[in-house]
């Protein structure tokens, strides 16, 4: 088997047109375009017709508005417009990676899909569509308002537009849907791994199927299907494989998994491709094993912000922040607090980065929690953020609601809910939640690994080892007994170019270099520790509205090990130090 190894690919579909939805070809016989470019924008008044806006503006996609000067400051709603082209009569599935944050798409001003929620995919079919130009309308909301539970004035920023790419595919009346790759290890270099095709019929008549595939030189035989009208089937069979590459972050080796559909004429009509890796994470004896081996996680928190991107991050970026973290020494990334752009994913996958991936909900009180809007947000979040993530081998964690309120019996009913949720989709992966609620929290039994929040010398000035002794001893008697902990943040803000290194006060690089180096010497030589995540990558925009910003200079979240651009602070020599040393 042939590995494929820390390769950007830039790809080409069908018709020679350029895609950058991810980093390799998935498909070779599917037609594909990805929508990049400039659409048409105008901001959009509450009530107005929208079939019959003038645009002034050309936006780029995908981008976020904000990344404009004229509306730098704006939230509220405005409208895309876009002419699509068919060559042939077909049909068409439309794919928004993500739309920030609530998406309502008209296709030749029909509604065709309603979305909630920045960071997850969603898609749409559009049947019997016409040779020629259609209109694509996409009206976009970023408000804050009593509707959207999980967009709140929070500790970033909510950015408007439509931030991740936008995919446009022509296909069959039966179609590959997704793929799940979910791999066990036997002994030594052999390895099983259960595969999963999910084919979707759009159609109103029945089809016979063949199902095929190959992974690298291993060929995949599926068998002969029949799939009924307007029927989704779910297809799964086990292989085993021999001389197997793992994949680990010393070394990321990944394969491509490769499926095709054959009809009752023996004709290829459908294709769908899938970098996988085989790896597997077990929890035992309160540690977190890889592969069969013990691993420690060191690493960083990230927001995807950027002062001239905003969180529509481009690839270069992307790139630049991968070395940095790799250069530091670290071996993790916490996608704090939401789904990660599958791009970035892509680069974990290549560059051997573990990730803890984390749905979309951070700070909700008990009053958010109870919101009639909570449960199916979140539910929708975490189904299209395990599903549509679900073959990255990075992801090697999956997490929920950041300090929400996990300190009451009925913030419990809701974490005990999505812990299920999740349970259900994916049983290959622990789950974990990152609580500040110290010696109250009523929900440590339910998870896998037990993630605390922990700022000392910043919020609290206080001996770090000291604290943790008592913070140890109450997790094993408040339902974390035997399980791996993780400090899941911990860190100081600095501002970038303050310097004081005689008093070394507060908010100077000084000050963040030293609590961060007594923060890491305690907890990279514990051994009741299994991972140590810094708050944070880079500093990023927080929400002007509410009352976040009274806390955090220059309105941004300050902690950053890297400032805005990049920038190292004092403190990346100390970190790199430490985790280059562990």
């Amino acid at each position: 088997m042939q590995s494929k190894n820390n390769k950007i690919n830039l790809y080409y579909s069908e018709g020679k047109v350029k895609t950058m939805v991810r980093l390799f070809t998935q498909h070779k016989i599917r037609r594909q375009k990805e929508l990049e470019g400039f659409w048409d924008f105008a901001i959009l008044e509450d009530r107005e017709n929208i079939f019959n806006k003038s645009f002034t503006h050309k936006m780029w996609v995908p981008g976020c508005w904000e990344t404009y000067p004229e509306f730098s400051n704006y939230r509220g709603k405005a409208l895309y417009k876009t002419i699509i082209e068919c060559d042939n009569n077909t049909n068409l599935r439309l794919i928004f990676k993500g739309v920030s944050h609530t998406a309502e798409v008209y296709f030749d001003n029909i509604k065709v899909a309603n979305h909630y929620n920045a960071y997850t995919q969603f898609d749409t079919i559009i049947k019997n569509v016409e040779k020629g130009k259609h209109e694509l309308l996409v009206l976009v909301d970023n408000s804050f308002s009593n509707d959207s539970v999980l967009h709140i004035p929070n500790d970033y920023f909510t950015y408007g537009g439509i931030i991740r790419p936008v995919v446009m595919e022509e296909i069959e009346d039966i179609f590959i849907e997704r793929l799940e790759f979910s791999p066990t290890w036997i002994k030594d270099n052999t390895w099983a791994a259960e595969i999963s095709i999910y084919v979707r019929n759009v159609s109103s008549k029945e089809f016979t199927i063949k199902v095929k595939g190959n992974l690298d030189d291993y060929e995949l035989d599926f068998g002969i299907w029949n799939v009924r009208e307007n029927q989704l089937i779910k297809i799964t069979k086990r292989f085993e494989f021999n001389d197997v590459k793992v994949w680990s972050s010393e070394n990321p080796h990944l394969y491509l998994l490769n499926v095709r559909l054959w009809n009752e004429d023996d004709k290829c009509i459908d294709d769908l491709i899938e970098r996988v890796g085989f790896r597997e994470v077990k929890i035992k004896s309160n540690r977190i094993y890889l592969n069969g081996k013990p691993v420690f996680f060191k690493g960083f928190n990230r927001h995807e912000d950027h002062p001239d991107y905003g969180c529509a991050l481009p690839l270069q970026i992307m790139v630049k922040d991968i070395m940095l973290i790799k250069q530091s020494g670290a071996n993790m990334i916490r996608t704090s607090h939401y789904p990660n752009d599958e791009r970035f994913l892509d680069l974990c996958d290549e560059f051997g980065i573990y990730v803890w991936e984390e749905n979309h909900a951070r700070g909700l009180t008990l009053q958010h929690m109870q919101n009639p809007n909570f449960d199916i947000q979140c539910e929708n979040c975490n189904r299209e953020m395990v599903l549509n993530h679900y073959n990255h081998p990075s992801i090697v964690i999956w997490g929920i609601l950041n300090e929400c309120a996990s300190q009451t019996p009925e913030g419990r009913e809701k974490y005990k809910k999505q812990i299920e949720q999740i349970k259900g989709m994916d049983k290959t992966r622990p789950i974990t939640f990152a609580s500040c609620m110290h010696f109250s929290d009523l929900c440590l039994d339910l998870v896998d690994i037990v993630s605390m929040n922990v700022y000392s010398g910043w919020y609290e000035d206080r001996d770090t080892n000291e604290f943790f002794d008592k913070l140890y001893s109450w997790i094993q008697q408040a339902g974390g007994a035997g399980k791996p902990i993780i400090i899941s943040e911990f860190g100081a803000e600095g501002l970038y170019g303050f310097r004081d290194p005689f008093s070394r006060v507060k908010w100077s690089e000084e000050r963040q270099a030293d609590i961060l180096e007594d923060n890491l010497i305690v907890y990279l030589n514990r051994e009741e520790i299994s991972g140590a995540l810094i708050w944070q990558f880079c500093d990023c925009k927080v929400t002007e509205e509410g009352k976040v910003f009274l806390g955090r200079a220059r309105t941004k979240n300050n902690k950053g090990v890297f400032d805005e651009y990049r920038r190292p602070k004092i403190a990346y020599d100390i970190v790199k130090r430490f985790f280059s040393q562990k």
